[in-house]
């Protein structure tokens, strides 16, 4: 369960300002989403990576999106709605305790909350068991350091505790890399998948 709701909505001017240092597009083509992928976004909250992976997988493709924020997740269905996105599918309830499948996911994503979340090797594990032979779990998420943007610097995992996280969930890191100013991007693939 996330430690912190979302306490206030987020405007269109938002996600405006968002995207002048973060690009969602080029971060989810850099994970490899392409068309007819299953994409599983854990604390998508409204939409910012959950909307363009949807236009990105095209009609064959899915969007499945996990939140404890009922309010955020109405908010995205309305905006995939004006959209004519009917490839995305969410489900409320906390990341530990949900599994939507087995092996189904070409891409598990964490959008800067791995932090958030009160059992986040729980979390890492479900999204393990999500994962396809060759799908992926990337965990997007804040550079341990001070920033003019984000959470505290000490709520923050650093790269080395976000890929401790994934080997103690049974993941296999294969990545890790810079993601614009703020933020790093690390890659695993499931333990037991590895070789698939």
């Amino acid at each position: 369960m996330a430690k912190h709701s979302h306490s206030r909505r987020h405007l269109p001017e938002d996600d405006a300002a968002r995207r002048r240092w973060q690009h969602p597009e080029s971060i989810l083509e850099g994970i490899g989403v392409e068309p007819g992928s299953t994409f599983i976004d854990v604390g998508c909250g409204e939409g910012f990576f959950a909307l363009p992976a949807a236009r990105m997988v095209g009609p064959h493709g899915r969007v499945c999106g996990i939140d404890i924020d009922a309010e955020a997740l109405d908010l995205l269905q309305e905006k995939a709605f004006r959209e004519g996105l009917d490839n995305v599918v969410l489900h409320r309830g906390m990341a530990e305790e949900i599994v939507l499948c087995s092996g189904c996911a070409d891409v598990v994503f964490f959008g800067i909350d791995l932090h958030d979340f009160a059992d986040p090797v729980r979390v890492l594990a479900n999204a393990g068991r999500m994962a396809a032979p060759k799908g992926v779990i990337v965990d997007l998420d804040w550079k341990k350091e001070p920033l003019p943007l984000g959470p505290p610097t000490a709520r923050k995992f650093s790269t080395e505790h976000a890929a401790a996280l994934m080997a103690e969930a049974g993941l296999e890191v294969r990545a890790v890399a810079e993601s614009g100013p703020y933020h790093y991007i690390v890659t695993a693939v499931a333990g037991d998948k590895k070789k698939g």
